[in-house]
């Protein structure tokens, strides 16, 4: 019999209300009643300074495999997830090949059973070979596993393919995540287009090519009554957008990154390709405007958009380095530092944004800590003060655009059903 005792931890537990210092029981790998007698039983002793949360769930990760496992593998990513804090995560589908047939969801789901250290849920693909032309087969990849459609990076931009992704989906309330951008607004810009885009040199991504997508989008869920869900959004236009639509009872949702809350274009001055991710970053209104919805409720959830590449593929002339890095190893202390610490929001709604709120929007029998619920635990130090740094990540992927930054809020036990997967060092614990 596996018993351990988390004693004497602030308690936050979205889906119940439970805030207060506690004990937490855990008996063969879910949560349990308080244990008659606590002998043969492992304990940590923690102290009401330490947040003990559900196990927190990372809705946009990009495992690699198969085709680019040079970048990530199923085994090195989900060592990242834990040491970030993440007990789950949502795989997406830009593989090579993506995952748009069965025979290929199937493939990641048995390396997902062999090789993650953390949970693992797939999708699929919107469209066959992501190439916004042909539906793949919504209802077999619905039927095998896949608990949503994207079409990962790409936008589908074809508004009558969308329309009948949506139709379909609905059928069997699939969620349908949209990477918003019109690519005939954009077209090859690498940043944000604005003041810094015009004294680098470098093509502008208009913030207006990611609102009319959003719109669009917001358009075709009220129509067909599918749930749609805006990946990454990162303008005030999108969430004025959103908000309305929510506000006239639309079921669109969205979800929004650590570093687009925290970070902003003039970090582009010195053409640094960590910096270069997509969307791209913005200017500092419209990250003050991400983290106001938030706190509000305009936004739903947030996302690491884990997106690993080879240091060869970073360290590049900035046209040509591709969009993304790592973000499972920062999530926790970049978005605490700017929504808790800076913009003073609860920390019970900050948890929300991890937990309850994606596992109630994908249907994932997570994000609580209920008695009987799977022990699936996040335990953090929001007080936690560390430098980032890169090479000391579980990930392959080591430039980050956090490298350097000093972060405050750190997880120090990520539990997945019932077994520690991850701890960090005595200092981060104690500190």
């Amino acid at each position: 019999m596996n018993r351990l005792i988390l004693k004497g931890g602030r308690v936050l537990d979205p889906a119940s209300g439970k805030d207060e210092v506690t004990n937490l029981y855990i008996r063969d790998g879910v949560l349990s009643e308080p244990f008659a007698e606590e002998r043969d039983v492992q304990s940590m002793d923690l102290n009401e300074n330490i947040w003990v949360c559900p196990g927190m769930i990372d809705s946009m990760v990009h495992l690699c495999e198969p085709g680019t496992s040079a970048r990530e593998t199923v085994e090195t990513g989900t060592q990242a997830a834990a040491a970030g804090g993440f007990t789950s995560v949502i795989n997406m589908p830009g593989n090579s090949p993506p995952t748009d047939e069965v025979h290929r969801l199937i493939w990641v789901q048995e390396r997902i059973r062999n090789k993650a250290q953390v949970n693992v849920f797939p999708t699929a693909t919107i469209s066959r070979g992501m190439e916004g032309k042909l539906l793949a087969p919504v209802g077999s990849l619905f039927k095998a596993g896949a608990v949503a459609l994207t079409d990962h990076k790409h936008c589908l931009e074809n508004n009558e393919l969308m329309r009948r992704a949506l139709e379909y989906a609905s059928m069997f309330d699939i969620p349908i995540l949209d990477h918003c951008r019109d690519t005939s607004l954009s077209s090859d810009g690498v940043m944000n287009e604005g003041y810094w885009s015009t004294v680098l040199g470098l093509r502008g991504w208009p913030c207006i090519a990611e609102e009319i997508i959003v719109s669009r989008n917001a358009l075709l869920a009220e129509l067909t009554g599918a749930r749609v869900h805006c990946l990454q959004v990162t303008t005030s236009g999108s969430l004025r957008v959103l908000k309305e639509a929510k506000d006239r009872g639309v079921s669109i949702s969205c979800s929004a990154t650590p570093h687009h809350l925290a970070l902003s274009d003039d970090l582009l001055a010195d053409y640094d390709t960590s910096y270069k991710v997509s969307p791209p970053l913005r200017i500092e209104s419209d990250s003050e405007a991400l983290r106001k919805a938030a706190k509000s409720g305009v936004i739903d959830f947030l996302c690491s958009d884990h997106s690993p590449y080879c240091v060869y593929e970073k360290e590049v002339e900035f046209d040509y380095a591709p969009f993304g890095g790592p973000g499972l190893e920062t999530a926790v202390g970049a978005s605490l530092q700017s929504l808790v610490h800076q913009q003073s929001m609860s920390p019970m709604d900050w948890v929300k944004l991890w937990t309850i709120n994606p596992a109630k929007y994908f249907k994932l029998d997570k994000g609580t800590l209920g008695v009987g619920a799977a022990a699936d635990v996040t335990v953090i130090n929001p007080d936690c003060e560390w430098v980032v740094n890169p090479k000391q990540f579980c990930s392959k992927s080591k430039i980050s655009p956090f490298a350097g930054r000093a972060l405050k809020g750190r997880a120090i036990y990520t539990i997945v059903n019932g077994n520690v997967v991850w701890q960090s060092s005595d200092k981060d614990r104690n500190e």
